[in-house]
């Protein structure tokens, strides 16, 4: 940690102007160090600004030369009431990126009260996308809201699932560490339960030395649900724990509006903040969904019967985007809130958000369209592909380009239905041949397979740009094979275990017997063959990248050779050369498929090279990207850190305590 001295006055008086400058620089954000490096000089009265703002910071994080904190780790639980689906995950994104804009660093956990173990073997009409980790982790899609918001790594561990800790404790029960005490839920769930916060709380997740200083917890599902009450009372007693200075409470929940009588009822609100208190906790905040604005009567009303002040209901109302949403939090002084809880009060300054704004400005204004047609198997419910949208957003916002997407059911291409229901296949005929790009994402199993290889050569035939992602790459190949090759019945062993041509051929290292945590999982290195490929150049011309993967099948090394012959290019590998990651192909504007999910490392201000790629070849913008020859967001870091638009990240980056200076960490907006 930075050693400061007793009279902090005193240091900035001795201190020449040029090194206070690079060293007040150190403690901004990169959306205003980035603009001040460049001949910017303060004046006295801005030098005393930010000096204040660095004093209240260093007061906080500094004790003599210690590097322990003074009050301990804070902790922030978000509950939800009423109904499900309210944004409990968005809200509490945007508190943790509230607070680190504040000053403070930020983990998160995510509480999903169901038995399985992780989310891997959920169905994504069940439970929306599986977010994949560097760690491998198959985690719940709010963990993907965090790394968004927050521009963290997280692991395996901030998801917390009843299924986890269930077999925790049942190991250590078997292990003898009970030592022969009857096994209960309380106290042996419960305390495995905080144990579990404890130790995932301390962990470094922004790439620094030390503990974060606050730690945003959300619980899943609803208040009353059976399958949360060990957590709730865990929870209870974790607050009674570590004391009321150190534990902020925020209640999300519905405020309807009937559209009869256009009146807020606040009932429903009350119920649930009753529900919520019968089980040990009173929220300190209470953050109420609803279409429009809270009344000045209805917050009275809330307050009186919830006991909650009125400057603690806050209202999250419809925006036009959820960029707004942390900005609805801070016109509403949320973070002053909390930090009043915490005791801290010299940190609730208004936070740094001034790219965040004006992003939130920026896409409200996008007027000229660009359309990808999505083609894949679960349509029917876009949260399946979240991470996938949230990429071409960055990359679409990134481009200037208002994103349309044509949402194609790949099984309604197919010749099946063109005999079945014809009105049907017409319409997913008249989406995906109105798009400017095309875009197939990873999947399982053989529904809709056929129709995704009817896309790829669409797209490959009549040069409309497309990218192939895991499954999508696996497709493209085969349709190669087929179309240009002639093997007519080239296949993948997942759909044909016997076919005479194995284009996609099943993994050694995974299993074809247990599902769960079986699959090539998590972050693993592609090395770049071609150099001056459009994935090459997209990414920097890096030789190598880190993204990451989940999947069981490949591209078969035997047809590689015979594949290459035919124009098709495999420009990246694994270290072995034997794991075909990226295929292009040459002269296509944009033909390119990749086994990894380049979704996942996707960051606002910083988008997804493939994606961006994508985007700016659908807009006519690719020769232009190219010819910048740099790194256009890509989120590896062992890529340059640049963008198309020139927007490095968002002002919601804090200053961090540890090293020799305060760093920042970058972040962008998240969607």
């Amino acid at each position: 940690m930075k050693s400061f001295p007793l009279s902090f006055t005193a240091y900035i008086a001795a201190t020449p102007l040029s090194s206070l400058h690079s060293f007040i620089i150190s403690f901004l954000p990169p959306t205003l160090s980035s603009s001040l490096h460049s001949n910017t000089f303060f004046t006295p009265s801005t030098y005393l600004l930010y000096c204040r703002r660095i004093y209240s910071v260093c007061r906080f994080f500094a004790k003599g030369e210690s590097s322990k904190r003074r009050e301990g780790m804070k902790y922030v639980l978000v509950t939800g009431g009423v109904v499900s689906g309210l944004g409990k995950g968005v809200t509490a994104s945007s508190i943790g990126l509230l607070l680190q804009a504040c000053g403070l660093r930020v983990t998160s956990i995510k509480i999903d009260p169901y038995l399985n173990k992780d989310a891997g073997t959920m169905s994504p009409f069940e439970h929306g996308e599986v977010f994949v980790l560097d760690d491998g982790g198959e985690v719940d899609l709010d963990l993907g809201n965090y790394e968004r918001f927050l521009d963290v790594k997280l692991t395996r561990d901030n998801n917390i699932t009843t299924g986890k800790i269930y077999q925790s404790v049942i190991d250590k029960e078997r292990k003898g560490d009970y030592l022969g005490k009857t096994v209960q839920v309380v106290p042996h769930i419960t305390d495995a339960i905080q144990d579990w916060i404890e130790r995932v709380a301390a962990i470094p997740v922004d790439g620094k030395e030390g503990p974060p200083d606050v730690c945003v917890i959300e619980l899943g599902g609803t208040i009353g649900d059976i399958e949360s009450m060990p957590f709730i009372e865990a929870l209870g007693q974790f607050s009674y724990r570590v004391g009321a200075g150190n534990f902020c409470l925020i209640h999300v929940s519905l405020v309807p509006v009937l559209n009869v009588v256009g009146e807020q009822k606040t009932k429903p609100t009350q119920h649930s903040v009753r529900g919520l208190r019968s089980l040990g906790l009173t929220p300190n905040i209470l953050a109420c969904r609803s279409t429009t604005e809270l009344d000045v009567n209805v917050k009275e009303k809330l307050s009186r019967f919830c006991h909650v002040p009125e400057e603690n209901i806050l209202t999250l109302y419809d925006v036009p985007n959820i960029w707004h949403v942390p900005l609805l939090l801070r016109d509403q002084k949320a973070h002053e809130a909390i930090l009043k809880v915490f005791d801290l009060p010299c940190m609730a300054s208004k936070p740094m958000l001034g790219e965040w704004t004006a992003r939130a400005q920026r896409c409200d204004m996008l007027n000229e369209p660009v359309r990808v047609a999505m083609v894949g198997k679960y349509t029917g419910l876009s949260d399946s592909y979240l991470s996938v949208l949230k990429a071409l957003l960055h990359a679409s916002v990134a481009c200037r380009r208002k994103l349309l997407i044509n949402w194609v059911s790949a099984s309604d291409l197919e010749e099946a239905t063109a005999i079945e229901n014809p009105d049907v296949n017409r319409a997913a005929w008249n989406s995906l041949k109105s798009a400017d790009g095309v875009l197939v994402p990873g999947g399982f199993g053989d529904r809709g397979v056929e129709g995704k290889i009817i896309a790829a050569k669409y797209a490959r035939e009549n040069n409309i740009p497309y990218l192939g992602i895991c499954l999508g790459m696996q497709i493209s190949v085969i349709e190669y094979a087929r179309s240009v090759l002639g093997l007519e019945n080239a296949n993948s062993t997942e759909f044909d275990p016997n076919t005479k041509n194995p284009c996609v051929i099943f993994m050694p290292e995974g299993s074809k017997t247990h599902m769960g945590g079986t699959m090539r999982l998590g972050s693993r290195r592609t090395y770049f063959q071609v150099m001056d490929s459009k994935a090459s150049q997209l990414y920097g011309s890096q030789r190598f990248i880190d993204e990451r993967h989940r999947h069981r099948y490949e591209v078969n090394p035997e047809m590689v050779l015979q594949l290459e012959n035919a124009g098709l290019s495999f420009t990246g590998k694994d270290e072995s050369g034997q794991r075909m990651q990226i295929v292009e192909l040459g002269d296509h504007p944009y033909f390119v498929g990749v086994q990894f999910h380049p979704e996942f490392k996707s960051r606002p201000g910083k988008p997804s090279a493939l994606f961006l790629g994508l985007i700016a070849a659908a807009s006519g913008q690719l020769e232009a990207l190219l010819k910048k020859n740099v790194n256009v967001g890509a989120t590896n870091t062992n890529t340059k850190p640049n963008g198309f638009t020139n927007t490095n990240s968002n002002g919601s980056s804090s200053p961090h305590r540890f090293g020799n200076k305060i760093h920042t960490n970058g972040n962008g907006l998240h969607v």
